[in-house]
């Protein structure tokens, strides 16, 4: 995956979305490889490949992510059209638009 779109996540981490939040996203990018999210006590961590544990994992290609990103795409309608898969603690993933809010 282009390291560009993690940096570019990074660069935008809301701090205070993430206040008392000990949670991991990971992501299996279609065509780019794992890479997984933690969110610690306003504290973000981006590493690559597989998390034991993840709190929410979510698949999906690096397209998909940057339109959710940047407000092109509908979580929700990503989902219903099998764009995005979920599996864990899938009321997470919607917290993904408030811990990166478009700048």
């Amino acid at each position: 995956m282009s390291l560009s779109t993690l940096e570019k996540l990074q660069s935008r981490f809301d701090a205070q979305s993430a206040q008392g939040m000990d949670d991991v996203f990971q992501f299996h990018f279609s065509d780019a490889g794992s890479h997984y999210l933690v969110v610690k006590d306003g504290a973000l961590d981006i590493q690559e490949g597989e998390h034991d544990d993840p709190s929410v994992s979510l698949s999906m290609s690096t397209d998909t992510l940057k339109g959710l990103m940047n407000g092109e795409v509908n979580g929700m309608t990503a989902f219903m059209t099998g764009k995005l898969k979920a599996t864990g603690n899938v009321m997470l993933a919607t917290k993904l638009t408030s811990l990166f809010p478009k700048g």
